[in-house]
C-alpha cells in the first residue's frame, strides 16, 4: 500500500534543517501503524509526505502503486481526496457548519449529490454512534464526539488509507482509549489501512507495527503480536 525508499527532506532556511534522512518503510494494505517519535523527530513530516501535503527532497513514494512525486496542487488534491481520509489533533472541523455538514463536505468536493451527500453522513454518523448529534454545531459536542465526526468525515470518501495525526492529542485519557478502540474496530472488521502519529506509548501499543522515527532516521520496528488483547479491555464507542 504504502512504499517509501530513502527519503529525503530538508527545510531550507539560514540554517537548513535536514528533517528526513533517508526513510525506507512499507506498510501493507489493512495494516495498523503507529509512526512514533518526540516532537522534532520528523514524525510529522513524514505524516504530511505521506498524505500529499508536502514534497520530499529526494527518494521514491508509491501509494496503491502510484509514484507520488512533485504533483501539481490540482492533481495532488485529487490524490488527496479519492485514496486517503485525514484525522486531526485539533479536529478541523468547520465552526458554522454542523456535525453532518461537516462529515458531508469531502462529497461536495467530488461533486456527489445533496441528497446522496446528506444520506451517506447520517449513515456514517449512525455507524459512530452520532445519529442524534448530526445537526449540533462542534462548540455543542465534546472532544470525543468531535473527534468522531471527524473520523466520520475521513471515512465517507471510502479511502484507501487513514492517517491520524496525534488523534487523541488533545483528549482526556478516557476518551482517548475509546477513539483508539474505534480505530482498531475499523481496522480489524473493515480491513482500513491506518497509520497513526503519536508520541504516546499508549496510543502506540494498541496498534500492530511500532515505527519508532528519531531525528529523522527509523530506528527499531516492533511488530505488536499483543495489540488485540487491549490493557483498556474491549469497551469502545461502537457497542
Amino acid at each position: 500500500m504504502i512504499h517509501l525508499k530513502d527519503i529525503n527532506k530538508t527545510y531550507q532556511g539560514a540554517q537548513p534543517l535536514h528533517v528526513l534522512k533517508g526513510i525506507s518503510l512499507d506498510i501493507a494494505k489493512g495494516e495498523f501503524v503507529s509512526i512514533m517519535g518526540a516532537s522534532g523527530s520528523g514524525k510529522s513530516t513524514l505524516l504530511n509526505i505521506l498524505g500529499i501535503l508536502d514534497n520530499y527532497d529526494s527518494g521514491s513514494y508509491e501509494l496503491a502503486g502510484t509514484p507520488i512525486w512533485n504533483l501539481s496542487e490540482r492533481k495532488a488534491a485529487e490524490y488527496r481526496n479519492k485514496m486517503i481520509g485525514f484525522i486531526f489533533q485539533s479536529f478541523n472541523l468547520i465552526s458554522f457548519k454542523t456535525a453532518v455538514e461537516n462529515v458531508e463536505l469531502p462529497l461536495f468536493y467530488q461533486g456527489v449529490s445533496r441528497k446522496k451527500r446528506h444520506q451517506m453522513a447520517m449513515e456514517y454518523l449512525d455507524k459512530l454512534g452520532l445519529a442524534d448529534w448530526a445537526e449540533h454545531y462542534p462548540n455543542e459536542l465534546s472532544g470525543g464526539q468531535k473527534q468522531r465526526v471527524a473520523i466520520a468525515r475521513a471515512l465517507i470518501t471510502r479511502p484507501q488509507i487513514i492517517l491520524a495525526d496525534e488523534p487523541t492529542g488533545a483528549l482526556d485519557s478516557k476518551t482517548s482509549v475509546e477513539v483508539m478502540q474505534l480505530l482498531k474496530k475499523l481496522n480489524q472488521e473493515d480491513g482500513m489501512t491506518i497509520v497513526v502519529v503519536t508520541h504516546e506509548s499508549g496510543v502506540a501499543n494498541e496498534t500492530n507495527k511500532i515505527v519508532h522515527i528519531k531525528d529523522g532516521v527509523i530506528g527499531q520496528i516492533e511488530e505488536n503480536l499483543d495489540h488485540n488483547a487491549s490493557p483498556f479491555g474491549s469497551g469502545g464507542l461502537m457497542k
